[in-house]
């Protein structure tokens, strides 16, 4: 386990486990937050160890946005500066997640404002407590959107959603966020860990190759046509055929027994 001030970082069972790590400030992103979330971001996406990230928060709450007692503290001619180096971090941790091959779970336990919504939906799957509650929030203090969540929120929900959550910052359950989309599966509140660990051991022993060509396929057809995304598709079989898991599958089928999967 490597020690961080801000967050909780460990790899076990081939899960990586981030544990934002500032509860007495509800997780809120600070800069030092958000230089450590790209770093443990790096860590997983270069670790072949790593098959599946598991994401959580310390506390009652998930993460309540940026931390806005440490945006107030810059001088007012700085705080735009300040603001370019926290997103700076914070969306490279982002393009890390997006573009590693291990799955990205989130479990989400209490509130997810700002930037804490935006990590949700930078998220491969999500689990939400019963209890948890989202909100974009960013407009309320006079700022806009950071963390993903203007490229995400439109694909997940549509530009027209997305819209009113931006504007009106309205607060939406963790059975509405279900029911948009925005979240994989609500749970209760007593077993968010428990079943967000079994999500992601689940992960853990699969396909890993094959996990990392459906993000790579999923995330690039957002913008590619239909026969640049037929083409990846092409790309991505191909190239996930030549692995020892591809192999393993294979042969698992044909003999009706479970595969074994190495992440090789």
């Amino acid at each position: 386990m490597a020690n961080y001030a801000n967050l909780i970082f460990e790899v076990r069972d081939h899960i990586a486990h981030i544990t934002l790590n500032r509860p007495a400030a509800a997780n809120a992103l600070n800069l030092e937050l958000a230089q450590e979330l790209e770093e443990v971001a790096l860590l997983c996406d270069e670790d072949p160890a790593v098959r599946a990230v598991l994401l959580g928060g310390n506390g009652r709450i998930f993460c309540a946005g940026g931390d806005l007692k440490s945006f107030a503290a810059q001088e007012p001619a700085h705080l735009a500066a300040h603001l370019k180096r926290v997103t700076l971090y914070l969306h490279q941790a982002i393009h890390r997640f997006a573009r590693m091959r291990a799955p990205v779970v989130a479990a989400v336990n209490g509130n997810a404002g700002g930037a804490g919504m935006s990590l949700t939906c930078a998220a491969d799957l999500v689990l939400a407590a019963e209890s948890a509650r989202f909100t974009l929030a960013y407009t309320r203090v006079g700022l806009t959107p950071d963390g993903s969540s203007t490229y995400y929120l439109p694909r997940i929900i549509g530009v027209r959603r997305t819209m009113d959550l931006a504007l009106t910052n309205r607060l939406i359950t963790a059975r509405e966020a279900e029911t948009m989309g925005i979240v994989t599966r609500v749970v209760a509140d007593a077993d968010l860990a428990a079943e967000a660990l079994k999500l992601a051991t689940e992960l853990a022993h699969g396909a890993t190759n094959a996990f990392g060509g459906v993000k790579r396929m999923l995330y690039a057809s957002m913008n590619n046509s239909l026969a640049e995304q037929m083409e990846l598709e092409t790309e991505v079989i191909a190239e996930v055929s030549r692995t020892a898991d591809a192999r393993e599958g294979i042969a698992s089928f044909l003999a009706k027994r479970p595969p074994v999967f190495t992440g090789k």
